[in-house]
Order: structure tokens, then sequence, then C-alpha cells
């Protein structure tokens, strides 16, 4: 195997994160926009990178970007096979009785679990959110308890739930940096659903309401995720926009009115998209090299990544970054599928910024008796000259 002209060629397909930190001596980009909210983040959404963060994990609540955390459970249930989008649901009193912004559906009445979910994500529908909750898991105590397991799955270690529809509670509350990775999953595991955040209004009951996010009237690159506001809370914004294959997540909490929210999220997007690049070069699975293996069924493993590695640089970096690639000595069998093999190290100026390993892309068996044994030999004098 010639590692040397692997690594030259490897550092044009392999993207890497790298914090903006590392440039931004040599880039002289400008400081980020100090916004007018509590605390915000803007997230670059193939890797997860934080771009700008002011008081990113501070617990504050959330309002109605609870809901987001209401239709991701019940999104995943629909995918699960749990429940069904036409299934109907029984309004409930309590359902009925919950005050805030409605959906206004009438109690005793069925809707199905599409329209509660249009009715949660764009009419930000408190009595919608209990009804879906009371029937995914009977009570939204229930419910509150699966809110927050998923919320420990996703690692939003700043987040608990109390109920499912960001009503003020003192044990309820969230953090930008959290939204922002309740946002990420949203929108990459389940992109048919996550289609219904760009609506622009929902009619039911013979009542049009539109979307708050203003965003979708003012960018036409935006296309979600949610607004909230209580008194407590303050102006609340999620959201998300594509330009030149480039996804950002902008989330900010405790702004001053509607019209601020917006306008100060449009200021994050604005600065990501201005001065942050990102392209994906490389998936996860893909073939990167074949690896040697003693004592094994086949003498070579493919090498790939577990992850999608993408890169998000300040503008006109991306050619001054080198990679190299290195394998782990002496491979031998059995190797299971997803055995860290090897590591890629990625360099800008003699520094490593990134490393990723190198996993194997399937097994190999051990070899036969008489292949073990030959390869035993070959070990042994190897060792000797080496």
């Amino acid at each position: 195997m010639n590692i040397t002209s692997f690594a030259k060629r490897l550092c044009l397909l392999v993207p890497l994160m790298i914090a903006p930190a590392a440039f931004a001596a040599e880039q002289m980009m400008p400081s980020p926009p100090q916004l007018a909210a509590k605390s915000y983040v803007l997230m670059e959404a193939s890797s997860g990178n934080i771009l700008v963060e002011n008081n990113g994990d501070q617990r504050l609540p959330p309002a109605s970007l609870t809901k987001l955390m209401t239709a991701y459970i019940a999104t995943l249930d629909i995918r699960r096979g749990q429940i069904g989008e036409n299934d109907p649901v029984t309004v409930s009193e309590n359902a009925w009785r919950t005050g805030g912004s409605r959906m206004f559906i009438k109690v005793g009445t069925q809707v199905s679990v599409s329209d509660l979910l249009h009715g949660i994500i764009i009419q930000s529908g408190n009595d919608a959110s209990v009804a879906l909750a009371e029937h995914i898991a009977g009570s939204e105590d229930a419910f509150a308890d699966m809110m927050n397991k998923t919320a420990t799955d996703l690692g939003m270690s700043n987040s608990h739930f109390m109920n499912p529809t960001g009503l003020p509670n003192p044990e309820h509350y969230s953090s930008a940096h959290d939204m922002a990775v309740l946002a990420r999953a949203i929108i990459h595991e389940d992109p048919a659903h996550y289609a219904i955040y760009s609506q622009k209004e929902f009619f039911w009951n013979n009542i049009k309401q539109p979307n708050r996010n203003l965003l979708l009237w003012r960018d036409k690159t935006v296309d979600g995720l949610k607004t909230g506001h209580t008194d407590e809370a303050g102006y609340c914004m999620v959201s998300s926009a594509v330009r030149d294959g480039m996804r950002l997540i902008a989330v900010v909490f405790g702004t001053n009115s509607e019209q601020s929210r917006a306008a100060e999220t449009q200021k994050l997007l604005t600065y990501g998209f201005r001065f942050f690049e990102t392209q994906t070069f490389y998936q996860k699975g893909t073939e990167l090299a074949q690896a040697p293996v003693w004592k094994g069924a086949t003498n070579q493993v493919k090498a790939g990544l577990a992850q999608d590695l993408s890169m998000t640089l300040p503008k006109g970096q991306l050619k001054k970054l080198a990679a190299s690639m290195t394998m782990n000595p002496q491979l031998i069998a059995p190797i299971n599928k997803g055995d860290v093999i090897g590591k890629v190290e990625v360099k800008l100026d003699d520094k490593v910024v990134h490393s990723a390993d190198l996993i194997a892309l399937d097994g190999v068996e051990e070899g036969g008796f008489f292949r073990r044994v030959w390869d035993s030999i070959r070990l042994f004098f190897y060792g000797l000259f080496n």
C-alpha cells in the first residue's frame, strides 16, 4: 500500500471540522454580531459545529420551542410504526382546555395525527400538543418522561421538560445549544416531516393561522423551524436556512419582540453565510484504502470512516489543509466490522487540527491453519528486521 500517494489524494477528498478560532488571526474575520438576546447559537448543520455562540448552554425557559421535541417524538413514533399519520386522536377535555396558542380543536372530536402535527408545528397549538402527547403516552406526565429520555439520547444536557407545550414551569428549561442539536436531528433524520416546518399557514376549523416564523416570508433560503413566546421566556426562535449547499441553524432566546427575534436571527444567518463555507467531501462507509491483514481468510480489509466528514471554514481556507493517513501496525485477524484500524490526521502548518478514526468496513475471519502458521513465520522474521 502506498500511504504517501494516498495521503496526497486524501487531502483533496476528506473534509474536516476546524474551529473558526484556528484561523481567526490569519483570516481577520470581523467579530460576530452582538445580538439583543439572552443567548444564541449559530450551528453548521452537517457537522454540528458551533460557529457563533453567546451563553449557548444557559438554561432558559424555551416557551413553544418545546414543541420541537413534541413533534420530534411524534415523528419518531410514526417512523417506528407505533402510530400512523391517519390514526384518529380523540380530543380530551384536558387538551381542549389548555390555554395559550391554539389549533382550536374541539373536545370529544377526533383529529388525525397528521393534522395535529400541522397544528403543532405551524399554528403552535398547545391544545394539539397535549392531545398528541396523550395519544402517544397516555398523559402529559408520561410524555414528559419520554421527552427527557429523548433529550438524554440526543445529548441535550441542559434541557428538562415538564410538559409538551412549553407553558411555564420552574423545572422546564432548555438552552440555545440544545435546541440547535434538536433542530439538527429533526432536519437530518426525517426530511419528509421537516417539510411541514416550511409551510406558511394551516387551515383548521374554519380558521387560517400563519406560521409565526417571519423569516419564511423575508428570506427564501429559510425553510423552518419554530418560534416561541411567553412573558417569562421572551421571544425565541429556531430557524434554519440553506445557501450554496451549506445549511445553518440559528437559535435565539429572550429577544423583546416578534420583529426582534426575526431580525436578530437574520443577523446570525447573514454572518454565517457571508464568512464561512461548508463542503461535504466524503460519506461514511466509503472505501478510502485497503490495509494488509495477517492470519486472515483474506489478506486485506477495506478502510473507511464511521461518519460523514464535512468541512466548515472561514472562506478561502480549504486549500491550506494537508492530510495524511496511517494504519495500525500488524492487523491480525479476526477483525470485526467497525474495528478501528487506523487514523486520518489533518494539519494546518504542521499543527494537527483534526483527527478521525479509520474503521474496518467489513470483517475478516481468521484464516486456515496453514495460513496462520505461514503468517506467524513471516511475522517472526518481519519483527527481527523491523
